[in-house]
């Protein structure tokens, strides 16, 4: 099912209704849903449509291919020849633009687009040349989709033939939190917030959990089995883009392991050199299962170069399957199921509230910001770290000088007075002092989360530091209406 892509429908849509003809680059991970929004929004939208999806095939089956779905498209309702097939690329999409003439505009959807020019290089080049001399002339609006984002972003570089064709691209990116409503109405805020940090945003995972089962259940049920999408899934998507798929997952379990700095990742991934890393990290990068992140506090003109950054899995699942999975199969191969229940659920809360329930803070922080409702406007949201003081949440306006600072507390007990104080007492003062001039003439605002609410004294304190307090309900409330 089609969940919370409204955004993405108002961008091809206004591509579709253009005054011209247009190309347009869509991308994005594989398993978010970019055929499934592609697909809808060609079905929906009233005009004729072509779908076509590449794939490894040798260059000859993947035109003639193209060929017979070309061909039907300029000859609806008729049966195409058998084996026919046009003599060129060139020929194809001189055909496909001679079939979208007329005053209704055509939509041609060209899915996996680089794994066409994996076959066939000149591929782009013989686009590029038709769209020149016919497609942009006929009335047509056509979709280059692909899984693999590095390669879809090479297309569309200053030495590319399609450059200065292709709008976009338009990434395709995982759910917010706020569609697990749509998934999983039978379940309370803090089970959805639990299922986002094992599944995150995407759809293929989310559609495979039932609210009718509980999150354990679900978990026996889909994860520990042999076959299925989650046992091999993180092995397949990376192993389709690399070739020394050992060394990607070394990498990825070192991050998952606590591994933040190249060095240390290189180290315990056992890779041969310091520097070892830095070539899987910037590819990992690439393909958004690894996000470098910099503590707010690091100023706009150092942030590029800045030797503070660290790595994270930017993938929820990948988190919870190098975590949980991973780490276990000798006691999954063994069917040892209830012992490694125990492991998960002896380990769950500290790991929901270290990834996804900070993140979701974040994010409040963002939509609060994107609707006016901070007293700053925020250049950046994010967390501060150094070797003196973590803080959980922090956003930052070097225009104004003014910061935001905020704790996440995913405990079952309520969120007491001593972590307000730690933050305003003790952590504010060290953080300031990693500023400029060691943070004078800076104001300060305080924004405290919590799973489990607050108690009396906290919120005393609160009112007196003039801090935010924003409970589950209330962070569910504000993400849903984003």
């Amino acid at each position: 099912m089609l969940v919370d892509r409204k955004r993405e429908l108002k961008e091809l849509n206004g591509l579709l209704h253009g005054r011209s003809s247009r190309m347009v680059a869509v991308s994005g991970r594989r398993r978010l849903g970019k055929t499934t929004l592609l697909v809808h929004w060609a079905r929906t939208s009233g005009h004729p449509y072509l779908y076509w999806v590449g794939s490894h095939f040798p260059t000859g089956v993947l035109l003639a291919q193209f060929s017979q779905k070309v061909w039907q498209h300029g000859n609806p309702g008729k049966h195409t020849p058998r084996q026919f097939s046009y003599e060129s690329w060139a020929e194809a999409f001189e055909a496909l633009a001679e079939a979208c003439q007329g005053e209704q505009r055509h939509i041609v959807i060209l899915d996996e687009f680089p794994y066409a020019v994996q076959s066939e290089p000149g591929l782009p080049s013989a686009l590029q040349n038709a769209w020149d001399h016919a497609l942009k002339f006929s009335n047509v609006c056509m979709v280059l989709c692909g899984s693999h984002v590095g390669m879809m972003e090479r297309l569309l570089g200053a030495d590319a033939p399609l450059y200065g064709r292709l709008a976009g691209p338009l990434r395709v990116r995982p759910l917010p939190f706020s569609a697990t409503k749509a998934f999983f109405p039978n379940y309370n805020v803090e089970q959805r917030v639990a299922v986002y940090a094992i599944l995150g945003g995407v759809p293929a995972y989310l559609e495979q959990f039932s609210d009718e089962l509980s999150l354990l259940d679900n978990l026996r049920q889909n994860l520990f089995q042999d076959v299925g999408l989650f046992r091999n899934d993180p092995d397949y998507l990376i192993g389709e883009q690399v070739r020394d798929l050992t060394n990607y997952q070394a990498v990825l379990a070192a991050i998952a392991g606590g591994a933040r700095k190249p060095a240390d990742i290189g180290l315990q991934a056992k890779l041969p050199h310091r520097s070892g890393a830095d070539p899987y990290l910037t590819q990992l990068v690439e393909m958004d299962y690894v996000r470098r992140e910099l503590p707010v506090t690091v100023p706009p003109h150092k942030r590029q170069t800045s030797r503070a950054s660290r790595y994270i899995l930017a993938d929820n699942y990948l988190r919870f399957y190098f975590r949980f999975v991973r780490a276990n199969l000798d006691l999954i191969a063994q069917e040892l199921y209830d012992e490694l229940e125990e492991r998960i659920a002896e380990q769950l809360r500290a790991f929901v509230g270290m990834t996804a329930f900070e993140e979701l803070c974040r994010e409040w922080v963002l939509v609060q910001a994107r609707n006016k409702k901070l007293p700053f406007s925020v250049e950046q949201v994010g967390s501060h770290w150094d070797s003196k003081v973590q803080v959980d949440v922090a956003a930052i306006s070097w225009r104004e000088k003014a910061l935001l600072l905020g704790e996440a507390k995913w405990q079952e007990s309520q969120l007491s007075r001593r972590i307000i104080r730690e933050l305003v007492v003790e952590k504010t003062p060290k953080v300031l002092n990693a500023l400029p001039d060691a943070g004078k003439g800076w104001r300060v605002y305080y924004t405290f989360f919590s799973r489990a609410g607050f108690t009396a004294a906290a919120r005393t304190l609160a009112a007196e530091c003039e801090a935010t307090l924003v409970d589950l309900a209330e962070l569910d409330k504000a993400l849903s209406a984003d």
